[in-house]
């Protein structure tokens, strides 16, 4: 139950049975009616703006509205007072009675509390990390992995069918020098002297298993050939090989995709599916033989001034009209990612995500343009920027890998701290705020630490039922029974503190999986942990406050139920982030 949208329902309906109308008789827009906390807690449990915004369709005192729909809210049950302030807004306090209620929902919800339909069953294509595969992940994919699939995760737990996706960049250039690349370590696996490795191949050393690979399966042969003959054969080898590699290292971030889309395939044995959705451009007016203005600034080294294939991505809020033809006759990048993008469409993916460094931030708008096009504005594609993490240890920079040969591979950052540290902290940043990444902070044991901070409350709770199947022994303590505890018992502004926080758990889900935020999550459980643990340090000075009493039996089992409450909000909101929730810490 989302408090905040129950009553932003209650106050229309109170409303409607005024009877208002706009100052021309017409029907009121409602729609900017909003419910929220208020900005201080003293004010009470809800703020409501319906007054200020119906003031002017209404020609009316906002405070003269405020105190109408008060003297007609005053007549819910569920609300203990409801006041107005300031110019005319509208401060409501609830009874207990409602608020224990909630605890009711989620221990009878479990871990599905906060889950919505909001999502309708729409499709949504999340697209995410799509490197290229010439390489094992390095950090800076790790941020974008985690990312993406945190957000997957969230939008499916809001009511959308998500498919994850995986776009194999394995058609360019560089899948060609990974070919050169490991047909050098072929040859150095026969034996050969091949000294060092030429300028401009991958250095690193993860490709000597394919160049052992390659021996094992071929043995001589491949040298007998020449370069067209031998770049087909070496170069799906080494794809195979490094989308292997990949799956594994995103596999440590428990990362998979229900996808992996292969570039080549849109010029396969399907047919060329970049000329046909050139085609389907052409067909709506969208294509025109042209000549761009040069880039302002310095020119690029590939800039020709010549006529082009451009699509008219102007009419659809780019800058630019942009080319789809190279002077040879390939392909653009860009006209592919128009096919790729379109091929989702076909599938049925009317709303698409795509997570990328920040580094491609200059290409949002045309891809946005073509989608928009392509799709006559039935399809939308919000492009999510992640920002640059930064190692250190320390506070010192961390230094590159060996392995790799220039930078910080994904694996090498998870086997020393693990999983749970790097997911939760990459996602306790906005996606486009930089990142530092300190290895000696993630693995601290401190409220300075958020992950530790939170699985820690999560174990702590466990740890309160271990107690209590020790001290309460005979004592049902099943879910059925914690659902009919006598919650009313629970007074204390700390306890009253703690419900309310986790009564704001469906709205939090609501408006991160709208803004595509799954940084939200992170902050939120950070809070319901700092109040849970400033709750039990409380218990410390004052013993009344203590959840377990054995000489109060139905006021224990009253605060087991909110503890089994906290629980559940805690994994459920640590699953959506791919982050585990401990019984113990160790």
């Amino acid at each position: 139950m989302n408090v905040f949208n129950d009553f932003g329902d209650r106050v229309k309906a109170a409303i409607l049975r005024l009877g208002w109308l706009a100052a021309d008789g017409s029907a009121l827009d409602l729609g900017r009616i909003g419910v929220e906390p208020p900005r201080d807690a003293a004010h009470g449990d809800l703020a409501v703006n319906a007054a200020m915004v119906l003031a002017k369709p209404m020609g009316r005192s906002p405070r003269d509205l405020a105190t109408a729909l008060t003297g007609e809210l005053q007549g819910d049950a569920d609300i203990a007072a409801a006041d107005v302030a300031g110019p005319g807004f509208i401060n409501i306090r609830l009874r207990t009675s409602y608020w224990t209620g909630i605890l009711r929902q989620i221990l009878a919800d479990g871990t599905g509390f906060g889950a919505s339909d909001v999502g309708a069953a729409r499709k949504v294509n999340v697209e995410y990390v799509s490197a290229n595969p010439t390489g094992p992940m390095h950090v800076g994919h790790c941020r974008g992995a985690v990312f993406g699939d945190a957000l997957a995760n969230l939008l499916a737990f809001s009511g959308y069918d998500v498919t994850k996706e995986y776009y194999i960049n394995d058609a360019g250039a560089q899948v060609d020098v990974l070919a050169r690349s490991a047909f050098h370590r072929y040859r150095e696996a026969l034996g050969e002297d091949v000294g060092p490795i030429p300028e401009g191949l991958y250095p690193g050393d993860y490709l000597k298993p394919v160049g052992e690979q390659l021996k094992a399966g071929y043995g001589l042969v491949l040298l007998a050939l020449d370069e067209s003959g031998w770049l087909p054969i070496v170069r799906r080898a080494a794809i195979d090989a490094m989308m292997a590699m990949i799956r594994d290292d995103l596999a440590l971030l428990s990362v998979r995709h229900d996808v992996f889309f292969s570039e080549a395939s849109l010029r396969g044995q399907g047919g060329d599916r970049v000329m046909r959705a050139i085609e389907v451009l052409r067909a709506k007016g969208l294509i025109y033989q042209g000549r761009l203005p040069p880039p302002k600034g310095q020119l690029p080294d590939d800039w020709e001034d010549r006529e082009q294939t451009l699509f008219r991505s102007t009419d659809f809020g780019d800058d630019v009209d942009r080319p789809l033809m190279k002077s040879d006759g390939s392909y653009t990048y860009f006209a592919s990612d128009i096919a790729y993008h379109f091929d989702k469409y076909e599938r049925g993916f009317a709303e698409q995500i795509n997570v990328w460094g920040a580094d491609h931030g200059g290409y949002v708008k045309r891809m946005q343009a073509a989608v928009r096009a392509m799709s006559e504005g039935n399809a939308r594609l919000d492009v999510k920027l992640v920002q640059l993490v930064k190692l250190l240890r320390g506070g010192e920079q961390v230094k590159m890998s060996k392995r790799s040969g220039d930078f910080v591979t994904l694996r090498d950052v998870v086997d020393e701290v693990g999983s749970d540290p790097v997911r939760f902290m990459m996602l306790y940043r906005k996606n486009d705020a930089p990142l530092d990444f300190d290895f000696d902070k993630v693995t601290e044991q401190s409220k300075d630490n958020p992950v530790f901070y939170v699985q820690y409350a999560y174990a702590r709770t466990q740890s309160v039922f271990r107690q209590a199947a020790t001290e309460l022994s005979g004592t049902d303590l099943s879910a059925e029974a914690l659902v009919q505890a006598q919650l009313g018992l629970l007074t204390d502004a700390g306890e009253q503190g703690l419900i309310k926080r986790l009564a704001e758990w469906p709205r939090i889900v609501e408006a991160a999986a709208s803004a595509h935020e799954p940084h939200r999550i992170a902050f939120y459980l950070y809070d319901l942990a700092s109040d849970f643990h400033g709750h039990w340090s409380r218990g410390k000075d004052m013993p009344q406050l203590r959840f377990i009493n054995v000489d109060e039996l139905l006021l224990t089992v009253a605060r087991l139920a909110m503890v089994q409450s906290i629980a559940l909000v805690l994994a459920s909101g640590l699953a959506i982030l791919g982050v585990s929730a401990p019984d113990e810490m160790r």
